[in-house]
């Protein structure tokens, strides 16, 4: 009876800890389908597989986390399948959609977007449970890559051919490559209590951001990734700006001390 019992218990031990990896291989998969779509030129198709990449991102973690199979293995696994999906897959998305008519520029451009997101991948690994994670340390390699894909299809929602301005598309991957190796701050959204304490006014204002981005996805999914790319400066900006009132503030506090004395 015990025996059998153990072997009962392994076996759920075993289907407990495929979840989370099962969700790893199909963030998996939809990187490489976004690299093949990208070859075929089906750049809409590709953009939808790195942004659904990202919902199965999201989800092994918090899988593993509720299950209470989280495993050195998973980490590793996760690691390689974002370097794919966010790193390999944005990067030769951007180049065939928007960058190869600049040849080597465009190119080189694209594998810096894929380094820095292999550094950032690196960084975040070797930093886990050193850093709080109530922020990410650089723009995490899924958000980058969503802006990406975001990108493409707001532009093609609009209409605006990429292709004749690659510039502009060229600029873009430099400052996403630049936020993910930077020591900027972005919020990770994983304080739990925020979400417990929300009001009625941000409970109305989240229902409407769910009814914009059903009513415009591409124009709703492109704003917030902006809105999001851009708080990282702005927050760090404000809080230097904060920290230096703070020492001007306490400098004038001791020289009026010492002016007593």
């Amino acid at each position: 009876m015990k025996r059998k019992k153990r072997f009962e218990g392994e076996r759920l031990r075993r289907s407990i800890y495929l979840l989370p990896n099962l969700c790893t291989a199909m963030n998996l998969f939809c990187g490489f389908y976004a690299i093949i779509a990208s070859v075929d030129g089906k750049f809409i198709a590709s953009a939808i597989a790195i942004l659904i990449a990202a919902v199965f991102d999201n989800l092994d973690g918090k899988v593993a986390r509720a299950t209470n199979a989280t495993s050195q293995f998973g980490v590793e696994f996760d690691s390689l399948a974002d370097l794919v999906s966010f790193g390999v897959a944005p990067g030769l998305m951007m180049y065939l959609w928007a960058l190869h008519s600049l040849h080597r520029i465009g190119w080189l451009a694209s594998f810096l977007f894929v380094v820095c997101g292999a550094l950032r991948l690196a960084r975040f690994n070797t930093q886990a449970g050193t850093v709080s994670s109530e922020y990410f340390l650089g723009l995490p390699i899924p958000a980058g890559a969503g802006m990406t894909a975001v990108t493409v299809l707001f532009c093609h929602k609009i209409g605006f051919a990429a292709g004749r301005h690659p510039y502009l598309v060229l600029i873009m991957l430099y400052l996403l490559s630049f936020l993910m190796v930077s020591t900027i701050r972005y919020n990770s959204f994983k304080n739990l209590a925020l979400l417990r304490n929300m009001n009625f006014n941000v409970l109305v204002t989240a229902i409407l951001v769910l009814v914009f981005i059903a009513a415009q996805p591409s124009i709703a999914l492109f704003s917030m990734g902006v809105i999001y790319v851009v708080s990282g400066p702005l927050l760090s900006m404000r809080k230097a700006r904060v920290n230096r009132r703070e020492a001007l503030e306490a400098s004038r506090e001791e020289d009026s001390g010492s002016t007593l004395i």
